[in-house]
């Protein structure tokens, strides 16, 4: 016998409900519902077009919301219903916004998580004439209870304590409890990030705390991926406490050249400039110079690297020397350089070392800290030798601690990493080539070098390129690069390039490098002529060697190449 329904025919005899009958009385009961809703939702758009904004348009909408919170059109209508009604006395309002706060409750019921309702709750406790917060805390609390991880109840509920001027050290015991229930809290943990620097705020670095709340945190969250290595949450917030401040835009460098009569600005983060801007002023042996600001890629969108042509004026080559100085908004930063007779250029540049421009300065306690931590996720990744929060926290642990004296060890744990999260292996290859020029650019400064050598690094990107200002030979051969980025145009000093064994397909888009001269893409997967189009716009382009790629053997290719970049004296192929 079929399971199903059992009922009592006439005669009292049992009755038994086939499945078929079941499924055929559920879909009759659908359509039945379904007819309702169109015919409800029909009304109600009508009423809307008629503007009907009354009473019966809020009875209507409650029918289809009740059942489908998320149809956002019809929350919209209750909002316009409400505005037109607001002309009723403050007790009618009153009662009819609280009616509303108890229908939006069922509806959360419904689901948790509709963001149609949780963002019209946060629209009616704007406009009802008496909010009452405190009950609000309580329902955010309530929903919490059900569901820790609810964001749109998180969301809510930090409006609500800003609205109730919840103090901030309550909230950070409430983050306690919820954390301390379950470490698999990633909104709890975040909820973190942002009350702590309001409670223990470093006076050195905006947006970050003191070093002795630091060191509690960094004990708190270790047992906290000590109980359960598998879970994210923690490992983010670890993150979060290695990271650093993100200060004021300042002026890194100021270069100056003589020969093209142009003067590059730095900056250690992006900044908006316009190109008669009175936030970056330029001043000429002490007078103001009149300029037009323009990104090294002509895109002039916010960027670290802003350029302009100094007026005739400003030069005189008979002169012993001039001085020229930036300000960046009113004097928040300035820097100066000197460009003396027979001098070609002039620079004035931050040092990346004393500035901890790719890590913090450590004091003894905070580096034995990080040190036993790094001993112990060692450990746990010993015993847990797949888990890739805990393989990618050793790495920035020890990015943290030196990123030099760690180097090697980095890359070795890099490829297990790899290993164990093949899926972000492209992410973690760009990673890995952003920490590695970091440390050629440390290395270079220590060196006082203007020739870099990144070859054979298994580079996948280019970044930190502001930081090369004053190169003027840069070998990227033997990487994995598919393009040379836009970014390369801040590279101003570049005279010889070297990519050669790349998987480079085209220049498209690189925009004209002032003094490049020599340029070798050797063995990359160049086929056609076009994709090096854009070198004839390089004006000191001389020597190109493109031996090895596709092109070199279509039939005419050095007379098309001849005619396509006219300027350039030998072209290899």
């Amino acid at each position: 016998m079929e399971r199903g329904m059992i009922r009592r025919d006439a005669h009292g005899r049992l009755k038994v409900k086939t499945t078929e009958e079941q499924a055929e009385a559920k879909r009759l009961e659908r359509e039945k519902k379904l007819r309702h809703y169109v015919t409800a939702t029909k009304a109600i758009f009508e009423k809307r077009k008629l503007g009907q904004l009354d009473k019966e348009a809020l009875e209507l909408t409650s029918q289809i919301l009740g059942a489908n919170p998320d149809f956002a059109t019809l929350w919209n209508f209750r909002r316009e219903v409400f505005l037109h009604l607001a002309e009723e006395t403050p007790d009618e309002m009153q009662a009819l916004f609280r009616a509303e706060l108890s229908f939006l409750e069922s509806c959360l019921r419904v689901n948790p998580k509709s963001y149609g309702t949780w963002h019209h709750r946060c629209w009616v406790m704007e406009h009802i004439p008496e909010p009452d917060w405190a009950r609000e805390l309580e329902l955010c609390n309530k929903f919490l209870e059900s569901d820790e991880r609810n964001f749109h109840c998180w969301d809510y509920r930090r409006l609500v304590v800003q609205r109730s001027q919840v103090p901030p050290q309550d909230e950070l015991a409430f983050s306690d409890n919820l954390i301390t229930r379950n470490f698999s809290n990633y909104s709890s943990w975040h909820y973190r990030s942002r009350l702590l620097p309001q409670l223990h705020p470093d006076p050195h670095q905006q947006g970050r705390i003191t070093e002795e709340v630091l060191l509690k945190e960094l004990e708190l969250v270790q047992n906290a991926f000590f109980t359960d290595p598998n879970d994210q949450s923690a490992w983010f917030y670890h993150r979060w406490l290695l990271g650093r401040a993100d200060p004021e835009p300042t002026i890194r460098c100021l270069y100056v050249n003589r020969e093209d009569a142009s003067l590059v600005v730095a900056f250690s983060h992006p900044v908006a400039v316009a190109p008669a801007s009175h936030d970056l002023v330029v001043f000429g042996d002490e007078s103001p110079l009149v300029v037009r600001w323009r990104t090294p890629d002509g895109r002039n969108k916010p960027g670290v690297m802003w350029l302009c042509e100094l007026p005739s004026t400003a030069l005189n080559d008979h002169w012993p020397q001039h001085t020229f100085r930036v300000l960046w908004a009113e004097g928040q930063s300035q820097k100066e350089c000197v460009l003396f007779k027979g001098h070609k250029d002039c620079w004035s540049q931050d040092s990346v070392t004393e500035e901890q421009v790719f890590r913090c300065e450590l004091s003894v306690e905070k580096s034995t800290v990080l040190q036993s931590e790094l001993e112990s996720c060692k450990e746990l990744q010993a015993l847990e030798p797949e888990n890739k929060w805990c393989l990618l926290t050793i790495i920035l642990l020890m990015r943290a601690l030196d990123p030099l004296v760690y180097e090697r060890e980095t890359l070795s744990y890099f490829e297990t990493l790899k290993a164990a999260d093949p899926m972000r292996s492209a992410y973690l290859d760009d990673l890995r080539s952003k920490f590695l020029i970091e440390n050629s650019i440390l290395k270079m400064e220590y060196a006082e070098a203007r020739v870099v050598d990144l070859s054979q690094r298994g580079l996948t990107i280019l970044c930190h390129l502001e930081h090369l200002l004053l190169v003027t030979h840069l070998n990227l051969s033997d990487n994995l690069l598919c393009f040379l980025p836009s970014s390369l145009a801040m590279m101003r000093c570049l005279e010889v390039l070297e990519a050669d064994e790349n998987r480079i397909e085209t220049l498209e888009g690189l925009p004209p490098l002032p003094r490049l001269e020599e340029l070798s893409l050797c063995n990359n997967r160049i086929r056609r002529p076009s994709d090096l189009r854009t070198l004839a716009s390089f004006p000191k382009l001389a020597h190109l060697n493109l031996q090895g790629n596709p092109l070199c053997q279509l039939p005419g290719v050095q007379s098309e190449l001849a005619a396509l970049l006219p300027n350039v004296a030998t072209v290899l192929t």
